[in-house]
């Protein structure tokens, strides 16, 4: 399955949740050097979604915040914990 993330790069701590347009959004404390923001925010997405990271591989957007990840995993059990993931933080 293949999924959009918004990194936000150099936040105060590494969380998955909400969504930018129909992106789900990925806030790490890296900062976008050398890869940097983008491997944590695929090990932060592997993470939330209950993965090992190798499950889950960038398609595209390496210098880009947007990019496209292919995630492994049974697809309904996907579509559950990304339904969770994308709902807005709880105030």
């Amino acid at each position: 399955m293949r999924i959009a993330i918004r990194v936000r790069p150099g936040a105060s701590r590494t969380e998955v949740g909400g969504t930018y347009g129909d992106t789900l959004v990925v806030r790490v404390a890296a900062r976008a050097v050398d890869g940097k923001a983008t491997e944590a925010a695929l090990r932060a997405l592997a993470e939330a979604l209950r993965l090992r990271r190798r499950d889950v591989r960038l398609v595209s957007g390496a210098t880009s915040r947007t990019k496209i990840v292919e995630v492994d995993g049974d697809p309904s059990d996907l579509d559950t914990a990304l339904a969770r993931l994308r709902r807005p933080p709880q105030v």
